[in-house]
Protein backbone atom coordinates (compact mmCIF):
# COMPACT_ATOMS: atom_id res chain seq x y z
CA UNK A 1 0.00 0.00 0.00
CA UNK A 2 1.73 3.31 -1.13
CA UNK A 3 1.08 5.78 1.51
CA UNK A 4 0.42 9.90 1.31
CA UNK A 5 1.14 12.39 3.41
CA UNK A 6 -1.84 15.16 2.71
CA UNK A 7 -1.63 18.61 5.07
CA UNK A 8 -4.42 20.44 6.17
CA UNK A 9 -7.00 17.24 6.44
CA UNK A 10 -9.15 18.39 8.94
CA UNK A 11 -12.13 20.11 6.66
CA UNK A 12 -13.61 20.99 2.88
CA UNK A 13 -10.71 20.04 0.39
CA UNK A 14 -8.06 18.31 2.42
CA UNK A 15 -11.01 15.89 3.81
CA UNK A 16 -11.97 15.52 0.56
CA UNK A 17 -8.57 14.20 -0.69
CA UNK A 18 -8.28 11.97 2.26
CA UNK A 19 -11.37 10.47 0.79
CA UNK A 20 -10.63 10.18 -2.58
CA UNK A 21 -6.85 8.60 -1.78
CA UNK A 22 -8.29 6.24 0.54
CA UNK A 23 -11.31 4.93 -1.82
CA UNK A 24 -8.22 4.49 -4.19
CA UNK A 25 -6.17 2.09 -2.05
CA UNK A 26 -3.81 4.52 -0.74
CA UNK A 27 -2.64 4.90 3.16
CA UNK A 28 -3.25 8.66 3.91
CA UNK A 29 -1.21 9.95 6.82
CA UNK A 30 -3.04 13.49 7.38
CA UNK A 31 -1.54 16.39 9.12
CA UNK A 32 -3.40 19.01 10.99
CA UNK A 33 -3.90 21.71 13.59
CA UNK A 34 -6.61 20.52 15.52
CA UNK A 35 -7.65 16.77 16.64
CA UNK A 36 -9.77 16.71 13.19
CA UNK A 37 -12.33 14.41 14.29
CA UNK A 38 -13.80 14.54 11.04
CA UNK A 39 -10.63 12.73 9.54
CA UNK A 40 -10.12 10.27 12.30
CA UNK A 41 -14.09 8.81 11.52
CA UNK A 42 -12.41 7.80 8.29
CA UNK A 43 -10.39 4.96 10.12
CA UNK A 44 -14.36 3.04 10.35
CA UNK A 45 -14.10 2.76 6.65
CA UNK A 46 -10.64 2.03 6.34
CA UNK A 47 -8.97 0.19 8.73
CA UNK A 48 -5.19 0.22 8.79
CA UNK A 49 -5.12 2.76 6.27
CA UNK A 50 -4.98 6.42 8.21
CA UNK A 51 -2.61 7.75 10.44
CA UNK A 52 -2.97 11.38 11.66
CA UNK A 53 -0.01 13.64 13.07
CA UNK A 54 -0.54 17.00 14.59
CA UNK A 55 1.75 20.10 12.64
CA UNK A 56 1.14 23.40 12.23
CA UNK A 57 2.41 24.62 8.99
CA UNK A 58 4.00 27.92 10.43
CA UNK A 59 6.00 26.19 13.07
CA UNK A 60 8.64 26.18 10.35
CA UNK A 61 11.03 24.87 13.14
CA UNK A 62 9.33 21.63 14.01
CA UNK A 63 8.29 20.39 10.65
CA UNK A 64 11.90 18.33 10.43
CA UNK A 65 10.95 17.07 13.73
CA UNK A 66 7.44 16.01 12.09
CA UNK A 67 8.83 14.66 8.98
CA UNK A 68 11.52 12.44 10.78
CA UNK A 69 8.50 11.02 12.81
CA UNK A 70 6.55 10.30 9.35
CA UNK A 71 9.32 8.51 7.65
CA UNK A 72 9.91 6.61 11.04
CA UNK A 73 6.88 5.33 11.86
CA UNK A 74 5.18 5.21 8.36
CA UNK A 75 7.54 5.47 5.77
CA UNK A 76 8.17 4.39 2.74
CA UNK A 77 6.51 7.67 1.65
CA UNK A 78 5.23 7.94 -2.06
CA UNK A 79 3.56 11.18 -2.28
CA UNK A 80 3.33 14.62 -0.77
CA UNK A 81 0.02 16.62 -1.38
CA UNK A 82 0.51 20.17 0.30
CA UNK A 83 -2.90 21.38 0.69
CA UNK A 84 -2.96 23.67 4.05
CA UNK A 85 -3.52 27.19 3.58
CA UNK A 86 -5.04 30.09 4.64
CA UNK A 87 -6.90 32.74 3.19
CA UNK A 88 -6.45 36.10 5.30
CA UNK A 89 -8.38 38.35 2.57
CA UNK A 90 -7.60 42.39 3.06
CA UNK A 91 -6.62 45.18 1.39
CA UNK A 92 -2.32 45.54 0.94
CA UNK A 93 -2.39 49.19 2.48
CA UNK A 94 -4.19 48.27 6.15
CA UNK A 95 -3.02 44.56 6.13
CA UNK A 96 -1.30 43.83 9.58
CA UNK A 97 2.33 42.88 8.88
CA UNK A 98 1.52 39.40 11.88
CA UNK A 99 -1.34 38.22 9.36
CA UNK A 100 1.00 38.75 5.84
CA UNK A 101 3.45 36.70 7.75
CA UNK A 102 1.13 33.92 8.51
CA UNK A 103 -0.13 33.77 4.97
CA UNK A 104 3.24 32.98 3.51
CA UNK A 105 4.23 30.88 6.07
CA UNK A 106 1.46 28.81 5.67
CA UNK A 107 1.26 28.93 2.23
CA UNK A 108 4.54 28.83 1.06
CA UNK A 109 7.70 28.35 3.40
CA UNK A 110 5.78 25.73 5.73
CA UNK A 111 4.99 23.72 2.09
CA UNK A 112 8.88 23.92 0.97
CA UNK A 113 10.11 22.69 4.40
CA UNK A 114 8.24 19.81 4.81
CA UNK A 115 8.70 19.04 0.93
CA UNK A 116 12.58 19.67 2.10
CA UNK A 117 12.46 16.63 4.25
CA UNK A 118 10.22 14.61 3.47
CA UNK A 119 11.64 14.44 -0.40
CA UNK A 120 14.90 13.47 1.01
CA UNK A 121 13.70 9.57 1.30
CA UNK A 122 12.20 10.17 -1.82
CA UNK A 123 15.44 11.21 -3.43
CA UNK A 124 17.41 7.90 -2.27
CA UNK A 125 14.36 5.14 -3.37
CA UNK A 126 13.83 7.21 -6.11
CA UNK A 127 10.64 7.12 -6.47
CA UNK A 128 7.93 9.96 -5.06
CA UNK A 129 5.05 12.46 -6.25
CA UNK A 130 4.99 16.22 -4.47
CA UNK A 131 1.37 17.51 -5.28
CA UNK A 132 0.96 21.00 -4.24
CA UNK A 133 -2.37 23.15 -4.27
CA UNK A 134 -2.32 26.61 -5.52
CA UNK A 135 -4.75 28.61 -6.64
CA UNK A 136 -6.20 30.18 -9.68
CA UNK A 137 -5.53 33.88 -7.64
CA UNK A 138 -1.82 32.86 -8.47
CA UNK A 139 -2.37 33.90 -12.64
CA UNK A 140 -5.17 36.04 -12.13
CA UNK A 141 -6.28 38.88 -9.68
CA UNK A 142 -8.81 39.10 -7.42
CA UNK A 143 -9.58 42.11 -4.81
CA UNK A 144 -7.89 41.85 -1.73
CA UNK A 145 -5.90 38.64 -2.07
CA UNK A 146 -2.22 40.31 -3.18
CA UNK A 147 -0.88 38.54 -0.12
CA UNK A 148 -2.44 35.07 -0.89
CA UNK A 149 -1.86 35.24 -4.22
CA UNK A 150 1.58 35.66 -4.27
CA UNK A 151 1.57 33.14 -2.12
CA UNK A 152 0.00 30.76 -4.54
CA UNK A 153 2.61 31.74 -7.53
CA UNK A 154 5.45 31.71 -5.03
CA UNK A 155 4.20 27.79 -4.72
CA UNK A 156 3.80 26.94 -8.77
CA UNK A 157 7.28 28.98 -9.21
CA UNK A 158 9.21 26.82 -6.73
CA UNK A 159 7.19 23.63 -8.00
CA UNK A 160 8.16 24.32 -11.30
CA UNK A 161 12.07 24.85 -10.33
CA UNK A 162 12.03 21.99 -7.97
CA UNK A 163 10.66 19.45 -10.85
CA UNK A 164 13.80 20.28 -12.16
CA UNK A 165 15.85 18.85 -9.31
CA UNK A 166 13.92 15.61 -8.70
CA UNK A 167 12.88 14.89 -12.32
CA UNK A 168 16.13 12.83 -12.40
CA UNK A 169 15.42 10.88 -9.58
CA UNK A 170 11.72 9.66 -10.70
CA UNK A 171 9.96 12.26 -8.74
CA UNK A 172 7.62 14.65 -10.06
CA UNK A 173 6.71 17.67 -8.55
CA UNK A 174 2.96 19.60 -10.04
CA UNK A 175 0.45 22.00 -8.72
CA UNK A 176 -3.21 21.36 -8.58
CA UNK A 177 -4.82 25.52 -9.05
CA UNK A 178 -8.67 25.36 -7.58
CA UNK A 179 -10.89 28.02 -8.90
CA UNK A 180 -13.56 29.13 -6.06
CA UNK A 181 -14.88 25.77 -4.88
CA UNK A 182 -18.74 25.06 -4.31
CA UNK A 183 -18.44 24.65 -0.62
CA UNK A 184 -17.99 26.45 2.32
CA UNK A 185 -15.63 28.06 0.73
CA UNK A 186 -18.05 30.59 -1.28
CA UNK A 187 -20.40 30.86 2.25
CA UNK A 188 -18.95 34.50 3.42
CA UNK A 189 -19.76 36.28 -0.29
CA UNK A 190 -22.69 37.82 -0.25
CA UNK A 191 -25.61 37.66 -3.15
CA UNK A 192 -23.78 39.63 -5.74
CA UNK A 193 -20.27 38.70 -5.70
CA UNK A 194 -21.47 34.83 -5.18
CA UNK A 195 -23.32 35.66 -8.44
CA UNK A 196 -20.48 37.24 -9.98
CA UNK A 197 -18.40 34.22 -9.32
CA UNK A 198 -20.32 31.56 -11.02
CA UNK A 199 -21.05 33.73 -14.21
CA UNK A 200 -17.21 33.79 -14.55
CA UNK A 201 -17.45 29.85 -14.26
CA UNK A 202 -19.36 28.27 -17.68
CA UNK A 203 -19.21 25.04 -16.09
CA UNK A 204 -20.14 26.22 -12.53
CA UNK A 205 -18.12 26.16 -9.61
CA UNK A 206 -15.92 22.80 -9.08
CA UNK A 207 -16.36 20.57 -6.14
CA UNK A 208 -13.81 19.27 -3.71
CA UNK A 209 -14.13 16.26 -4.84
CA UNK A 210 -13.48 17.06 -8.86
CA UNK A 211 -10.44 18.87 -7.58
CA UNK A 212 -9.11 15.42 -6.17
CA UNK A 213 -9.67 13.77 -9.01
CA UNK A 214 -6.74 15.86 -10.83
CA UNK A 215 -4.59 14.74 -7.43
CA UNK A 216 -5.41 11.43 -7.85
CA UNK A 217 -4.30 10.98 -11.44
CA UNK A 218 -1.27 12.92 -10.70
CA UNK A 219 -0.33 10.55 -8.28
CA UNK A 220 -1.13 7.63 -10.77
CA UNK A 221 0.99 5.67 -12.85
CA UNK A 222 -0.88 7.30 -15.91
CA UNK A 223 0.98 10.87 -14.54
CA UNK A 224 4.44 9.00 -14.68
CA UNK A 225 5.51 11.41 -17.42
CA UNK A 226 3.62 14.75 -16.32
CA UNK A 227 5.68 17.24 -14.40
CA UNK A 228 6.26 21.01 -13.71
CA UNK A 229 2.74 21.75 -14.47
CA UNK A 230 -0.65 23.31 -13.38
CA UNK A 231 -3.43 21.49 -13.81
CA UNK A 232 -6.17 24.08 -13.17
CA UNK A 233 -9.69 23.03 -11.98
CA UNK A 234 -12.00 25.77 -11.82
CA UNK A 235 -15.39 25.32 -14.76
CA UNK A 236 -13.37 27.71 -16.88
CA UNK A 237 -13.20 30.87 -14.68
CA UNK A 238 -10.44 31.55 -16.62
CA UNK A 239 -10.34 30.70 -19.87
Amino acid sequence: MKKVVVTGVSRGLGLALSKALLAEGYGVIGLGRGESPAFLTLEADYPGQIAYVQADMTELHALSDIARHISKAYGPIYGLVNNAGIGAAGVLATMHQADMEKVIATNLLGPMTLTKYLMRAMLARKEGRIVNISSISAQTGFHAMSVYAASKAGLEGFSRALSREAGKYNITVNCVAPGFLDTDMTEGFDGDQLASIRRRAPLGLPTSEQVAGAVIYLLSPAAASVTGTVMTVDGGSTA
